[in-house]
């Protein structure tokens, strides 16, 4: 009872870090630096799904961590690093709404999410229940983050944000899913950064620039 007690307020922890994490990633400009937080909550995750693992004792959450670790903590932050070396996009350009109103409407989505994840975390019976609220206030910001900035590879940050969001939700509810719907996830993750970053290198060749409102002249022409 003590040891669940234990994990359950360190898990409590890594949630409020990931919760942090994801107000930080709003207040970010700079493109290299959103990807190491993106890292971070990778991180953060893989830490989580551990000790879920290790105190409902089910087996296939080991496997769910090491596949973060090798996904979320350095494969996809490693090719999205050489993607904006080889764009060289380091800098975000200008969100479309500025940050302080930005971090407004980031607040009261999360007073949003704990008052929406109430009612489930009382009928949720895992150790991490109390935790629901913080994922969907995660998957919230990200896709606050997704349609508040211009660059295509911003917001293509902010959905795998949203997906990290998505994962510590299935594991606060159910412990996860099955393993089966993880890996398919995943390589369709996988699979889906390395199109985006062919389109990338499309959208620079043809605008010389990742801002999508230079798409808005196709729809005009």
């Amino acid at each position: 009872m003590v040891k669940s007690h234990l994990i359950a307020q360190l898990l409590n922890l890594l949630a409020a870090g990931l919760l942090l994490l994801s107000f930080s990633m709003l207040s970010r400009r700079r493109t290299q630096r959103l990807i190491n937080l993106y890292a971070w909550q990778g991180s953060i995750l893989f830490l989580s799904t551990c000790l879920v693992a290790y105190d409902a004792g089910l087996q296939e959450l080991w496997y769910s961590a090491a596949l973060t670790l090798l996904l979320k903590v350095i494969l996809l932050p490693v090719i999205l690093h050489r993607l904006i070396q080889r764009l060289g996009a380091q800098w975000d350009t200008e969100p479309v709404v500025n940050i302080p109103l930005t971090m407004l409407a980031g607040l009261a989505l999360v007073i949003f999410a704990f008052g929406l994840a109430e009612p489930v975390s009382h009928l949720a019976t895992t150790i991490t229940r109390n935790t629901l609220g913080i994922a969907l206030a995660v998957i919230l910001l990200s896709f606050l983050m997704m349609i508040t900035r211009r660059k295509a590879l911003t917001q293509v940050i902010g959905f795998l944000a949203m997906e990290n969001g998505l994962f510590f939700a299935a594991t606060s509810a159910t412990y996860g899913m099955p393993m089966v719907i993880e890996l398919g996830i995943a390589l369709d993750v996988l699979v889906g950064v390395f199109i985006l970053g062919i389109f990338f290198f499309q959208i620079r060749e043809q605008f010389d620039s990742l801002d999508l409102h230079h798409l808005e002249s196709l729809k005009d022409e």
